[in-house]
């Protein structure tokens, strides 16, 4: 199982622990999707800028 990340919205304002955060997660601009092997790890990140993002669950891996 996978989840597919995508950036909706401007890290202008934010936290630098959550722009760093979605630079881990390898998104840097709105638009931007990675898919991400479905982690504790993966889902701590994604938690932590859950209002940036947007999360989908795939079929296979990363």
């Amino acid at each position: 199982m996978a989840i597919k990340v995508t950036q909706h919205r401007s890290t202008i304002g934010c936290k630098q622990n959550q722009r760093d955060t979605l630079r881990s997660l390898g998104l840097k601009r709105i638009g931007d999707v990675v898919v991400k092997e479905d982690r504790p790890e993966i889902r701590g990140m994604v938690h932590t800028v859950r209002h940036l993002v947007t999360v989908e669950e795939v079929e296979g891996g990363a």
